[in-house]
């Protein structure tokens, strides 16, 4: 590969807006055209940039009806792309995005982009809540690419139990994974404490941060009337923030392009390269491990493999944090200790920082390019998540340029989750399955009230089925099941007016 064609990112920009009336808010087309003019100055690029701009890609923004939104953001800027793209909705697809326009840069099929994304829920809720019509500038005369496909991220099946929302299925994962590693109940919560209170450290610290409040572990795992418990063992402050009005972007060019606009080499973030996987188990319930992602494992040691380093070379993470579960996997499946002095967010996370559904691990990219330029040298990977636990991509960045081979987001042939011996293969939920069970993995959902209202449990027969199944709708029995470890207990699964029900012994 030419040098001429080495990816490079040269400026970001962000914004978020707080507490403006729907009928007064910045729409997406603004948004976006403020942080890409913002980018280009920091870049130290201006208008030349703009107008030279021959790829640009929107992701997905919600509620956005525009035809083409990457065309109409480009011509906004001044300039007409040859290449535009949109993309699915997804947690991993901002790194994602930033992986394939990169790949083309060192393909020569591009040579200067624009990647932008924005939120703006909290302004969509508020307008349907007032009944505002949101009169958002569309447009567009040609189709963009698509990056990334989409599909449902969980089933008819488990949405008949309740598993329908992140809120929902993310605690599953996370009270197997409290198993998995032997820790009380009460260990467990302080635990998820400490770590996410370290991550509302660094949100107050971002100017850019949705929730800019330092909080306490024990603040964030208590409930309270204004902390509810969502589903065991979460309370809200340990959700991620859905509703925000954010918006980040960068640009991605070759070399060559920074240097003939005269971007100065202290600006630029060499892409190191990356990777992407998803579960063989696409269905959550139906991971053969409920304490392990070995997609994850391949996509992140994939990324680290691509760029030539392992993870001591690191020295800045953002992992995807939507919930403390995600966060605790990168951490297992990667071998890093939950008290490493290098911290795990570079924004202060999802719950905190904000930025959720397809835009946050733009701000992600965007905060470690100022992170990494503040200490030359460095090497910092962000890391994406889509759906629960699903999807995962990883990039790796630096201000110095990867040496050797030519950078890749290409999965290598030898995968991580292989030579540790993963099991990958879907474990089949039977819905006829009945007898004596034992629970894998489980949840309780609470009510808005804070009283627990539905109990769901994953596990296996004593003849070795998956079952899915919901609990007895029994206030006091539900009570009981947040009290005490229900990872190994055994009960029974019978089928009752259609469902399966778990009684526990």
């Amino acid at each position: 590969m030419s040098d001429d064609r080495i990816p490079v990112l040269i400026g970001t920009g962000q914004l978020v807006e707080r507490d403006v009336d729907p009928r007064e808010a910045t729409e997406p087309l603004a948004m976006l055209e403020k942080v890409a003019r913002d980018a280009a100055r920091d870049a130290s690029a201006g208008e030349n940039l703009l107008r030279s701009i021959d790829t640009v890609a929107v992701l997905n923004v919600a509620g956005w009806e525009a035809r083409n939104p990457a065309q109409v953001v480009g011509e906004k800027l001044g300039s007409h792309p040859k290449h535009t793209f949109t993309s699915e909705m997804g947690g991993q697809i901002g790194v994602t995005a930033a992986n394939l326009i990169a790949e083309r840069i060192t393909r020569g099929e591009t040579r200067i982009a624009f990647i932008g994304g924005c939120n703006n829920m909290r302004t969509l809720m508020q307008a349907m809540k007032q009944g505002v019509q949101l009169d958002w500038t569309v447009g567009g005369t040609t189709d963009p690419e698509m990056i990334g496909s989409a599909e449902p991220g969980s089933s008819e099946l488990e949405g008949k139990y309740g598993m329908v929302m992140p809120p929902d299925i993310y605690p599953i994962f996370e009270n197997a994974m409290r198993a998995s590693r032997g820790s009380d109940l009460e260990t467990h919560r302080k635990s998820m404490g400490r770590l996410f209170s370290k991550f509302t450290d660094v949100a107050a610290a971002n100017p850019y941060a949705w929730f800019p409040v330092a909080r306490s572990a024990e603040e964030i795992t208590n409930a309270t009337p204004n902390n509810r418990m969502i589903a065991f063992p979460y309370t809200k402050y340990l959700n991620a923030v859905l509703n925000t009005d954010q918006a980040a972007g960068f640009f991605l060019v070759s070399a060559e392009a920074a240097r003939s606009l005269g971007v100065p080499e202290s600006r630029w973030l060499y892409w190191w390269g990356g990777a992407k996987s998803q579960e063989e188990a696409w269905w959550p319930s139906e991971r053969p491990d409920f304490a392990a992602c070995p997609a994850m494992l391949d996509a992140h040691m994939g990324a680290l493999q691509n760029a030539g380093v392992g993870v001591d070379d690191i020295g800045r993470f953002d992992f995807y944090s939507c919930f403390p579960v995600a966060v605790e996997m990168a951490l297992k499946q990667l071998g890093i200790r939950e008290d490493d002095p290098r911290g795990f967010t570079v924004t202060g996370g999802l719950p905190y920082g904000g930025g959720p559904a397809s835009g946050y691990t733009l701000h992600s990219i965007a905060t470690m390019a100022d992170r990494l330029r503040e200490s030359p040298g460095m090497k910092g990977l962000v890391t994406g998540n889509g759906w629960y636990l699903t999807k995962h991509t990883a990039s790796v960045w630096s201000t110095e340029r990867k040496p050797g081979a030519a950078p890749t987001a290409e999965m290598p042939a030898r995968r991580a989750s292989h030579d540790r011996g993963l099991t990958t293969a879907p474990a089949k939920v039977d819905e006829t399955a009945t007898g004596p069970a034992t629970i894998e993995a489980y949840t309780v959902l609470y009510d808005r009230e804070g009283a627990p209202a539905r109990g769901i449990v994953l596990g296996r027969t004593a003849d070795g089925k998956r079952f899915l199944a919901n609990t007895p709708a029994d206030r006091a029995l539900l009570e009981a099941f947040v009290g005490r470890e229900e990872v190994g207990r055994s009960g029974t699964v019978s089928i009752r007016d259609g469902m399966s029900v778990f009684t526990p012994s």
